[in-house]
């Protein structure tokens, strides 16, 4: 009888508790972090977003209660959560801008606040093209 040999390969990963764990396949490689960072307005769009969630959720109470517990003003507060005031393209063209490599960002809170205090939202697309057009970007 002859002895009998099989080669395969393993590869060990690190799981919860830094415990080892075999796997068939190699490791993934890690997804690299895209250059830069994501602009201001992008977070704080996100933020009045789920403000608004917690709000109707039922988890926080109303706008004061979101002051209180972010140690900021209630106007402030305001402030970001008349964000959700603009016409969705916009929140989404917010949402998804370019990150910022270098400097200062092109599109800024003060910037956008006119724009949300419009209550039309075609009056709202026409500032929004002026401004992006102005600052080169879509």
């Amino acid at each position: 009888m002859r002895p009998i040999s099989i080669k395969k390969e393993f590869y060990f990963t690190r799981g919860q508790h830094t415990r080892k764990i075999m796997q068939d396949s190699p490791p993934l490689e890690p997804v690299p972090m895209p250059e830069g960072r994501v602009p201001r307005i992008s977070r704080l769009m996100a933020l009045a977003i789920r403000f608004d969630r917690l709000i109707k959720e039922g988890e926080i109470t109303d706008q004061a209660d979101l002051a209180r517990l972010g140690n900021v003003s209630r106007a402030r507060v305001t402030q970001i959560m008349n964000l959700l005031h603009l016409a969705p393209e916009i929140q989404e063209a917010l949402l998804f801008l370019p990150h910022t490599v270098k400097g200062r960002d092109p599109i800024r809170e003060t910037h956008i606040r006119p724009i949300a205090a419009e209550l039309e939202w075609r009056k709202q697309r026409r500032l929004w093209k002026g401004l992006a057009f102005e600052q080169k970007v879509d």
